[in-house]
This record gives C-alpha cells, sequence and structure tokens, in this order.
C-alpha cells in the first residue's frame, strides 16, 4: 500500500473507532434513562396513591366541617351525603344484576 492508502485507511479507523465511542455511550444514556423512567413511575404511582388518599381525607373534613358549620353548610353535607348514598345504591344495583 502506498501513503496515501495508509492514510485513507487510518481515518477509517479513526472514524470507526469513534462512532464506537459514540455508540457505546449512547447505549450508557439509555440505560440510564431506563432506569431513570422506571424510577419516574414508581414516584408517580406513590405520589398517585398519596394523592387519592388525602383527597379523601380533605372531602370528608370539608363534610365534617360542613355538618358542623353553618345552615347552609349542613344542606350542602347533606346533600352530598346524599349523592354518596345514591351513587353506592347504584353501585349495589349494578351488583344484584
Amino acid at each position: 500500500m502506498d501513503n496515501n492508502q495508509e492514510q485513507v485507511v487510518d481515518n477509517l479507523k479513526k472514524k470507526f473507532d469513534t462512532v464506537v465511542d459514540l455508540l457505546d455511550k449512547s447505549e450508557e444514556e439509555r440505560k440510564k434513562l431506563i432506569k431513570e423512567k422506571r424510577e419516574l413511575t414508581e414516584q408517580l404511582k406513590y405520589k398517585t396513591v398519596a394523592y387519592k388518599e388525602l383527597k379523601k381525607k380533605y372531602d370528608a373534613l370539608k363534610i365534617a366541617k360542613a355538618i358542623a358549620g353553618s345552615e347552609s353548610d349542613r344542606n350542602e353535607a347533606k346533600s352530598k351525603v346524599n349523592r354518596i348514598v345514591r351513587e353506592i345504591d347504584k353501585c349495589i344495583a349494578l351488583l344484584n344484576r
């Protein structure tokens, strides 16, 4: 081989090595992102459950406060309780089918 061909081969080897290094780095980054996604998904599940629990507690507190509050608040609480009872009745009716 002459000098020019050796240079071309060397350049190709360097470029190939660069591409392989970039591929390795990309693979590492992909694995890191997959792991991060899993962690974030787990956090989201936990936060969603915690949010639902807090929402239930808030609703119960709101109803309790409404019952202990003024007459208009009591009426609102009664209507909420009645709505909840109707929903339960609907669920029972569906289960009985």
